[in-house]
């Protein structure tokens, strides 16, 4: 067969493949389950998503969002891969603190393969902050004195020990050649305000979270925000805090925000939901929605994502080896 004709059947099977795929409805019955409680990062992503879905007419009829906290995001990723199979009408909101625990074993028995990761739709720079009449005015200052004396500065975030924003705090020391990184003072909240609130009251020294639970505080001026862990400043009301790398100290942490569907649909329903989420992606009402939550471009579909989720558990593995936190 001639180079031409090739291109040709090339051409129409990808034709065929494309109008397929557009000519997959959308689910009858479409849920998004938050595996977290009310209010947080997940239940965000549910919300904008649903609420986008609907508006863009992309999706018609409510669009269910269940809560399904617990676990460390564990509860909701063993219920879609249990129960869920095949499921084309279900999505789950996921972050970074899912892969964390993925990376940690921390689901028993389950691994990245058992679902179908779909989309980043933006991602949120974590940030190290103090409160306004902290002695500490930058970050070195705040690694100098963990550098002499590992135990003289107490942190504090919503994860667990092990988990992202502690794991925020030991990268950063480790980039800055802190030592003894098992004798930081790490203390766990409830959720990112909590967290805020020890620090702004001063019974905590140092907050260590993502950008968006920071915000109000920084907007009233309760809260300095020493770094942003990301590969360049922000725009708007962040232009004038500088990044970790600008300080000298060589760490990004993103938290991305994004979904995955069940196993067990066909390539054709899973085809729809990623394009989906990369056409609503690309409009005008997403990006409001990420101006508006302080999210950063950070988009990856398909095997792209899958392949950074994959990255993203190996190298978080290996961090948490290296610290104690798993064997």
């Amino acid at each position: 067969m001639h180079v031409n004709s090739l291109k040709m059947v090339a051409a129409a099977a990808c034709l065929l493949s494309t109008s397929q795929v557009m000519a997959l409805e959308a689910p009858k019955r479409v849920e998004c389950i938050a595996p977290a409680g009310p209010g947080g990062g997940l239940d965000f992503i549910c919300r904008s998503i649903g609420k986008a879905l609907n508006d863009l007419d992309i999706v018609s009829g409510n669009i269910q969002v269940t809560n399904m906290p617990g676990g460390g995001h564990g509860v909701g990723y063993a219920h879609t891969v249990s129960k869920r199979k095949g499921d084309a009408g279900v999505f789950v909101a996921t972050s970074t603190g899912t892969t964390t625990r993925l990376a940690q074993n921390a689901y028993p028995g389950l691994d990245s393969s058992m679902v179908n990761w779909v989309a980043a739709m933006g991602a949120e720079p974590g940030v190290i902050a103090v409160r306004k009449d902290s002695p500490y005015q930058s970050l070195s200052e705040v690694l100098d004195a963990i550098g002499q004396n590992p135990g003289s500065v107490t942190f504090a975030g919503a994860s667990p020990l092990g988990g992202d924003d502690n794991l925020r705090v030991l990268l950063t020391a480790k980039r800055a050649g802190v030592d003894e990184l098992k004798d930081l003072r790490y203390l766990s909240f409830n959720n990112g305000g909590d967290a805020l609130v020890q620090v702004v009251g001063g019974h905590v020294d140092v907050f260590s979270g993502d950008l968006s639970e920071a915000m109000g505080f920084f907007d009233s001026g309760d809260l300095r925000i020493l770094a942003v862990l990301a590969d360049e400043r922000l725009d708007g009301k962040l232009t004038a805090v500088p990044t970790a790398k600008e300080q000298g100290v060589d760490v990004t942490w993103l938290n991305f925000r994004g979904v995955y569907v069940a196993p067990g649909i066909s390539d054709e329903q899973y085809n729809w939901w990623q394009q989906t989420f990369s056409n609503l992606y690309e409009t005008p009402e997403w990006k409001k929605v990420m101006q508006q939550n302080g999210l950063i471009p950070f988009h990856k579909t398909g095997a792209e994502f899958t392949d950074y989720v994959n990255a993203q558990i190996g190298e978080v593995r290996q961090l948490s080896q290296e610290l104690g936190i798993i064997k």
